[in-house]
């Protein structure tokens, strides 16, 4: 390049090149310069929206990364060797619709479904003889064929348990449901168990939700059907809500959106300490893919086995059903998928646990594929 002319060029700069100098908004592209007072506003919406995009891709970037990173956490927690043994302990359970206890079930059914347990591993039936009402009273009216289907099951099962699966939902997210805040309401629910163990059930479940983490009201009531159930040589079993799978998340989702779903892993122990049976319900987790599923029971799995003492059964829930809800997405919460994921947790935290076991959720929406892989997968 010539020097003399690169240093003293023939034309002049066009004036929206010259610092300080915008062209006039809406003008015609003549190059003329916007007044001073047009040009301070024209460059003050120029950085308000070069803000805006920062500011949202910041955003992005602060969504985007952690459920990626949380995403490749779930999928590197799927891989991995299984443990030897880790198969059933033969303490598993399945919960039972309502069916059982209200007239509409027969003695061949109980037949069939002697059959159907034949060579598993399950040792309790969590038969629905609820829900409890608000008040914590369960009418004799709500499981009129109880004593008809425990002896049924003791006849043709004899090894089998059967538990009452008593629950409610409770007054923790609106105005409508059980309040355990209230002494009367507790031994109300004490009491209607008392009832249930005199009918002849060989045990008592409790699922209560939504259940929200910390909640010393439910301990207390669970120390009070404790002190009950071991004077009837009976088992106390709980469905237990999932634990944070990040730190103190439960604080923050209960903060956003005012339903907590995890439980911390502390209060988790807390339970597990009062009660002889801790189920967890390791579905309905809103995970898109198999492997993600997968991945987040094997956390569970090895969260729950941290906490829980020697001496209570742990049982992680398998999906038996298939609905297609925003929290639960029937081809990604599969039995394969929840039998690898328990089995993988169980192989790297206590693989030779004897307290330990899976229940079926739920018989009434369970396929002959559900049985299998639970078969297949867990029972062999």
């Amino acid at each position: 390049m010539d020097r003399q002319r690169s240093e003293h060029p023939t034309t002049e700069p066009d004036p929206a090149e010259q610092e300080g100098s915008v062209p006039a908004e809406g003008g015609d592209g003549d190059g003329r310069e916007a007044p001073a007072g047009q040009r301070t506003d024209t460059e003050r919406r120029t950085r308000r929206r070069r803000l805006l995009r920062r500011t949202a891709l910041a955003l992005a970037l602060l969504l985007v990364v952690p459920v990626l990173g949380a995403a490749l956490a779930l999928r590197l927690n799927y891989t991995g060797d299984l443990a030897e043994g880790t198969h059933t302990r033969n303490r598993d359970a399945i919960w039972l619709g309502h069916a059982w206890v209200d007239g509409r079930k027969k003695d061949a059914d109980v037949k069939a479904l002697a059959r159907r347990l034949q060579g598993t591993g399950i040792r309790d039936l969590y038969v629905h003889a609820g829900p409890l009402e608000h008040d914590g009273t369960l009418p004799a009216s709500a499981y009129p064929r109880a004593r008809w289907l425990i002896a049924a099951v003791h006849r043709e099962i004899p090894a089998v348990r059967v538990q009452a699966w008593l629950g409610d939902k409770l007054a923790t997210e609106d105005d409508d449901g059980l309040r355990l805040s209230r002494p009367a309401t507790r031994e109300a629910v004490v009491d209607s168990t008392r009832r249930i163990l005199a009918t002849g059930f060989d045990g008592a479940h409790f699922d209560l939700e939504p259940l929200h983490s910390g909640d010393r009201n439910y301990l207390t009531l669970l120390d009070a059907l404790h002190r009950l159930t071991r004077a009837h040589d009976a088992p106390l079993s709980v469905a237990a809500h999932q634990i944070d799978p990040l730190p103190a998340i439960h604080s923050v989702a209960g903060a956003l959106t005012g339903h907590p779903k995890w439980w911390s892993q502390a209060f988790f122990g807390e339970v597990a300490r009062r009660v002889d049976q801790i189920a967890v319900m390791s579905y309905d987790t809103a995970m898109p893919l198999e492997s993600l599923y997968g991945g987040y029971v094997a956390q569970q799995t090895s969260l729950a086995l941290e906490v829980t003492p020697p001496g209570t059964d742990l049982l992680m829930g398998l999906p038996f059903f298939h609905d297609n809800t925003i929290g639960h997405r029937a081809a990604a919460e599969t039995v394969p998928a929840a039998v690898r994921g328990v089995r993988l947790g169980l192989s790297r935290t206590d693989a030779d646990r004897p307290a330990f076991g899976v229940a079926l959720y739920v018989d009434f929406a369970a396929t002959e594929g559900d049985w299998t892989a639970y078969e297949e997968g867990w029972v062999r």
